[in-house]
């Protein structure tokens, strides 16, 4: 599963991809979308091909939303990305995405990246959607849409909780958290991704090879938390061998099915 994914410019792939492959970053984003000036798209999309195929590790792809879906989809469809990202994604577009991708025959997932009133609404529907494997939250296009003001973080955390429950409610991976655009602040990046992780969030995009490392380290769990992952699960283990459907840790605490669910959570 992608802890971190960074986003690169596809006009600007020569300048930017050899510094997101000299992190440890999982995945890159290749941005045909808002990345790339409206002048500047067409010769991005001619050479985006060429641009996969250079790249080291997974690629997905952020296309345009719209009229020019059809044509990103076509342009990356014998590079075979590892994934498309949907912008401003609703039920609606996500079968229009559906379409292309089969007339293209690019039998790749869907990443739907939530940025929408629209988008919050149709969750449900996306979540079942067979192509969509994991939600992506964009919340500088939520916040405009919702006409949040700059201290809103409070309004936003039932909508990124939203997007938690549907992830797990259709068995998709947890959703990817939204970039923080100050790239400078890492101490707020490492806070503001511990509260994603603890809230269900799998990994987060970055927007600079300098959050990498810290959105890596605050979405892996620490040494010590897979001790004790591993601790509750040993002792699971013994008292199911034992004939026992729960059992006691070395504090005291019950350890049942559940508590054994979110210690093989840390470990996997």
């Amino acid at each position: 599963m992608w802890r971190s994914l960074l986003y690169v410019p596809a006009d600007r792939a020569d300048q930017f991809v050899p510094k997101a492959e000299a992190t440890a970053v999982d995945a890159i984003i290749v941005d045909l979308e808002d990345g790339v000036a409206p002048t500047a798209k067409a010769a991005a999309r001619a050479r985006v091909a060429t641009v996969i195929r250079s790249i080291d590790r997974p690629v997905i792809v952020r296309v345009n939303s719209g009229d020019a879906l059809d044509s990103d989809i076509e342009a990356i469809a014998l590079a075979n990305p590892s994934a498309v990202m949907l912008p401003k994604a609703t039920a609606l577009s996500l079968d229009d995405a559906e379409r292309s991708l089969a007339r293209h025959r690019l039998p790749v997932p869907v990443i739907a990246l939530v940025e929408s009133a629209r988008g919050l609404l149709d969750l449900e529907a996306m979540a079942r959607h067979r192509r969509v494997s994991r939600f992506a939250l964009g919340e500088a296009d939520l916040r405009a849409d919702l006409g949040l003001g700059t201290h809103a973080d409070h309004a936003l955390w039932p909508l990124r909780t939203s997007v938690v429950v549907a992830s797990a409610a259709h068995g998709l991976e947890p959703p990817i958290g939204p970039v923080s655009t100050d790239w400078r602040d890492l101490d707020d990046l490492r806070r503001t991704s511990t509260l994603l992780r603890n809230a269900g969030f799998g990994g987060r995009s970055a927007i600079h090879p300098d959050q990498v490392s810290t959105i890596n380290d605050a979405f892996r769990p620490s040494a010590d938390d897979v001790k004790v992952a591993e601790r509750i699960v040993a002792i699971f283990d013994a008292a199911l061998a034992d004939g026992k459907g729960v059992a006691v840790d070395d504090n005291g605490r019950m350890i049942d099915e559940a508590v054994v669910r979110s210690a093989r959570h840390v470990l996997s």
